[in-house]
């Protein structure tokens, strides 16, 4: 008999070993790209930047995370020669 129980993100499933003889009829499912709870390193698939990645060690979220997040982002994305001058990031500076 098997039976589940949800435990945060997982499921905790246990089966008898009559359950393992019978060939499993589960689909797979791709992987999200933007799950917070996959290890992605800090740039995920699609490019974008995983604020979630243990890398950046909590400086995304904590009391000064917009401007890392700004930065980050400013870096990331340039398309300067410089990457990630100033003047792509803030065009009103001289």
């Amino acid at each position: 008999m098997v039976y589940c129980w949800q435990k945060g993100k997982d499921s905790v499933i246990f089966v008898t070993k009559e359950d393992h003889e019978t060939p499993s009829d589960a689909e797979l499912v791709a992987d999200d790209p933007n799950d917070p709870y996959e290890e992605h390193g800090w740039i995920l698939p699609n490019g974008d930047i995983n604020w979630y990645c243990r890398c950046l060690g909590g400086m995304a979220s904590g009391h000064c995370g917009e401007q890392f997040k700004s930065a980050c982002s400013c870096f990331h994305y340039s398309m300067e020669d410089l990457k990630g001058s100033v003047t792509a990031c803030l065009p009103d500076c001289p």
